[in-house]
């Protein structure tokens, strides 16, 4: 028989100290620390093509690129069925005409945008929590541009 009540289970997922969090954070907000403690011999490893950064609209007139600004500091212990995750805060969308060659940037805070449409229209459609390995130097991967502005554009605050 086990000491420990039956009601009661063991978590398998491993607990995080805080540094091991601050250092996720540091790493995916500023790359650039990360890469200048590597080896020069690991530049070929953590090279990242630039077109895996960038979506374009369905007419391919526009392109855009989001980069992180705010990841949030609340720990992410939940056991998550694809990997460990970060909610993010606010990011910074860069949308360039290829026309034109003009460039827009805005930065948004997806935290307040979700709270203003739940009051406005009593829905939400982000889904913050972004997996770890989908943000790369900084930048969220192409596929998951959608997921982090469909309030702002249903907002009519982005048109993509």
């Amino acid at each position: 028989m086990s000491d420990e009540p039956e009601n009661e289970q063991k978590s398998n997922v491993p607990e995080k100290s805080s540094t091991e969090h601050d250092k996720i954070i540091t790493s995916l907000l500023r790359p650039e620390i990360e890469y200048e403690t590597k080896s020069k011999s690991n530049d070929f490893d953590e090279f990242v093509d630039e077109r895996i950064l960038i979506s374009s609209d369905i007419f391919r007139k526009k392109e855009m690129k989001i980069k992180v600004l705010e990841i949030s500091d609340e720990p992410s212990h939940y056991n998550w069925k694809f990997g460990e995750r970060v909610k993010i805060n606010k990011i910074l969308v860069t949308i360039k005409h290829l026309e034109s060659s003009k460039i827009e940037e805005a930065e948004f805070n997806i935290e307040a945008i979700e709270k203003e449409l739940v009051e406005k229209r009593h829905y939400t459609s982000t889904n913050r929590w972004m997996p770890i390995n989908e943000i790369k130097k900084g930048y969220v991967v192409g596929g998951r541009h959608t997921q982090l502005i469909t309030d702002a554009s249903a907002l009519d605050y982005i048109d993509f």
